[in-house]
């Protein structure tokens, strides 16, 4: 077996032999600040708005959004006509540099009443979307969070609420309290806190889970402190997204309501009351269903974009 010689040199290298001395020579501030690979911190909120101003449709809709909300509130402030003033000496005339979009068999300026239908829709829709969105959380995240019996019960009065269409809702509640907005809203606001509800439960049920909500729990924070400062924030994603397509949602069940005449009831203008003024005259004066159409499909185009939008900006799987 061989052995080695106690006086046999070794060939082993040390590690400033291996290594120059270069590499090893401390860097001066200004070599170490262009080593320095640095990136200013963003915030998930800025991030997701960065990567809205990137889509040219959502930020096409929103500018549309922003001029018909102007609109809305400022020509019927500042016009020359009221939405309700007739003149029965122009009745039926066509769109000109006196009425930019005619006037109705009445003499009442289209224009304006396009406006004020805008501004009402716009009330109706952001107002129903608020409130369902309030009822919707609350009620999702106490049946996600709390489970299982109550989750259960909860979750069983969903269900039957879905089986029953939305509009036998509205027509009845509408014949109680009256054809005007605030029924409107109450109505809207029975059932379309439903798909708010159930989303915001099957977050708050993969959620609940996570290691900082069982952290939460270990730190003595109740179950309410827990869903409203931990769970539901971590959701809002996902909630802004839904309701924003809800808006569009009620802006049409608003005007669907007024057009077959169980809405808003003139002489007050919706853009469906003023679709059913202009069925009359459909081929003989379309410009009056001309205006309120358009005002209806560009609205909800514009929101759908906007939804659209918020929904790819949102989602945590595209932060970078």
């Amino acid at each position: 077996m061989p052995t080695i010689e106690p006086n046999e040199p070794t060939h082993s290298l040390s590690m400033t032999d291996e290594i120059p001395e270069t590499l090893l020579a401390p860097l001066s501030d200004s070599e170490r600040e262009k080593e320095t690979i640095s990136r200013p911190s963003v915030s998930y909120w800025k991030m997701c708005w960065m990567r809205l101003k990137k889509d040219k449709l959502a930020m096409l809709g929103l500018t549309v959004l922003v001029i018909m909300t102007l609109l809305a509130i400022f020509v019927p402030m500042f016009s020359p006509y009221t939405y309700d003033q007739t003149d029965f000496a122009h009745p039926l005339e066509w769109p000109s540099a006196l009425h930019l979009f005619g006037t109705d068999k009445m003499g009442r300026d289209i224009f304006v009443r396009t406006m004020y239908g805008a501004r009402i829709s716009l009330t109706i829709g952001f107002t129903a979307a608020a409130i369902n969105m309030v009822i919707g959380v609350l009620y999702g995240g106490i049946a996600g969070y709390l489970g299982g019996m109550v989750d259960l019960v909860m979750m069983r009065i969903v269900d039957i609420l879905t089986g029953i269409p939305s509009l036998i809702y509205m027509i009845l509640l509408m014949m109680f309290l009256g054809n005007n907005i605030q029924s409107i809203l109450i109505a809207m606001c029975l059932t379309y806190w439903i798909t708010t509800a159930r989303m915001v439960r099957a977050q708050i049920l993969t959620l609940r889970e996570q290691d900082f909500a069982l952290a939460a729990k270990v730190c003595g924070l109740s179950k309410w402190q827990i869903l409203i400062h931990h769970l539901i924030p971590n959701s809002m994603g996902s909630i802004i997204v839904t309701v924003t397509f809800l808006i569009p949602s009620a802006i049409f069940q608003e005007a669907f309501l007024s057009f077959l005449g169980i809405g808003i009831q003139v002489p007050m203008a919706s853009w469906g009351t003023l679709a059913n003024d202009a069925i009359e005259y459909l081929f003989s004066y379309p410009y009056m269903m001309l205006f309120p159409a358009s005002a209806i499909s560009i609205t909800i185009f514009s929101l759908n974009f906007i939804g659209d939008g918020l929904r790819d900006a949102l989602d945590p799987r595209l932060k970078k």
